[in-house]
């Protein structure tokens, strides 16, 4: 048995991260009126990749268990409902 290998930093690609700038600015621009400029669009986008990220996979992979589990108690029980009666 292997020992499984922590994941790394998530990285965004270079096209992910433009948008998600592009929607920094659009946010500042609608919202607060401000325009807000690249140093600090990609201050905020950096914040967000090594704080808020993980906390968002994380959950994810506690839903997706959470969903498996239903699942597997699903199967269980369709699992015996095949079960014939004994006489």
């Amino acid at each position: 048995m292997h020992k499984r290998r922590p994941l790394s930093q998530i990285k965004l690609s270079d096209s992910q991260k433009e948008k998600l700038n592009e929607e920094i600015r659009a946010f500042y621009l609608d919202v607060r009126g401000e325009e807000i400029g690249m140093i600090e669009q990609m201050q905020i986008l950096e914040l967000f990749e090594q704080r808020l990220a993980p906390i968002i996979y994380n959950k994810a992979l506690d839903d997706a268990k959470k969903w498996f589990g239903q699942m597997m108690d699903n199967i269980d029980s369709d699992f015996y409902a095949l079960y014939k009666e004994l006489l």
